[in-house]
């Protein structure tokens, strides 16, 4: 059985930071790429970060490069999204999610994973 957590959502001000983490058991997540996904209320999930297997190749969104940075912990099965310079529009919940996306493109789509999280509400105040 494979499992998902996250942890580190809260409440900041605009312009704060807010660190999440997420760790992957059950597999060998060695070869697992892993991403963040939010969801607003009343909107669609989008796609927030994604790092590949080895943690050498990472992708972002581009309403959030330059102030979020997706990393991989030394044992692999653990991520994290520092997110920094928040703005109230980056308020949702925050899933992670593990799998192997076949393609460049298909990290940054939800069908690119099998395993999610259930997701932790991070609110950005204005």
């Amino acid at each position: 059985q494979v499992h998902v957590v996250e942890s580190g959502g809260g409440m900041v001000q605009a312009g704060g930071s807010l660190r999440l983490s997420c760790v992957a058991s059950g597999s060998s997540f060695s070869a697992y790429a892993m991403a963040w996904f939010r969801q607003a209320p009343g909107k669609e999930r989008e796609f927030v970060a994604a790092t590949d297997w080895s943690g050498g190749s990472t992708y972002y969104a581009e309403s959030v490069k330059g102030r979020f940075n997706i990393s991989r912990g030394n044992t692999r099965n653990t991520m994290s999204l520092q997110m920094s310079l928040l703005l109230p529009e980056d308020t949702g919940v925050y899933s992670c999610a593990a799998g192997r996306p076949w393609s460049t493109e298909d990290h940054y789509r939800y069908g690119g994973y099998s395993y999610w999280g259930q997701g932790t509400q991070v609110t950005v105040s204005s």
